[in-house]
């Protein structure tokens, strides 16, 4: 079992009284985390698609898809079917893993880092924010990296309450920005 899902579990009964939850089954989860970059800057440049979509996933520790452009936009000389980005969503045990990664090791490596921000949540409980760079994960090689590239990472709960979210969060270990944000 994933180091922080075993986390998650010991904490479920502690969340329960915290958030005064009385069905167990109401105790917010994590479902997926979404892994994308949208990268218009390499439209045109395939190897260099095929390299960040090689970085993604190498990260997550599953095969990235590519986004393909589902209409043509000429402000953004974007034509119909070509690449435009790179997604991945990760579930279950992977999804545990990445998560903590994300927390113990990538985010500490993040020059003068004081916390993630307090405002990525949507209104439903999800929880939205941006790396600048693919670096700060140990798994990627600096050799291979063709133009360093930052990505979004988006934690979908079962809850629909930022605060039960953000609660919840906090308690397996993201470490949120100190005061308001």
């Amino acid at each position: 079992m994933a180091r922080m899902k075993a986390k998650y579990l010991a904490l479920k009964p502690e969340l329960q009284s915290t958030l005064d939850i009385k069905n167990p089954m109401q105790i917010p989860g994590i479902e997926k985390i979404n892994i994308s970059v949208g990268a218009g800057f390499a439209m045109k440049d395939n190897k260099l698609m095929q390299n960040i979509q090689e970085t993604i996933s190498v990260i997550a520790g599953q095969k990235a898809s590519t986004v393909i452009a589902k209409k043509s936009v000429a402000g953004f000389k974007v034509r119909e079917g070509m690449p435009v980005g790179v997604k991945v969503t990760l579930r279950g045990a992977k999804m545990w893993e990445f998560l903590d990664r994300l927390i113990s090791i990538a985010l500490p490596r993040v020059k003068d880092f004081r916390g993630i921000g307090r405002n990525g949540f949507d209104g439903r409980g999800n929880y939205n924010f941006g790396l600048t760079e693919q670096l700060i994960f140990p798994e990627v090689d600096y050799d291979s990296i063709m133009q360093i590239h930052g990505m979004n990472i988006t934690v979908v709960t079962t809850t629909n309450s930022d605060k039960e979210a953000f609660t919840m969060l906090e308690a397996l270990g993201m470490p949120f920005a100190k005061g308001r944000e």
